[in-house]
């Protein structure tokens, strides 16, 4: 098992948790502050899955 089978999954589902906690808090009426915190750092998340994934893609075609 390498690790870009472990660090990929991982990544996504990081980015998942982060969403569903976002529309949780969205849903239940919170603070809108805690929502923006919540969405800024989902996007960096996202970035930073983009990253890993075309990182493994590159490693594994070389």
């Amino acid at each position: 098992m390498d690790i870009g089978t472990l660090l990929v999954p991982a990544a996504v589902i990081i980015v998942a948790v982060v969403l569903v906690l976002g529309l949780v808090n969205m849903m239940r009426g919170g603070d809108p502050n805690r929502s923006q915190k919540l969405m800024r750092l989902r996007v960096m998340l996202q970035f930073a899955a983009i990253v890993v994934i075309m990182v493994v893609i590159w490693a594994k075609s070389g």
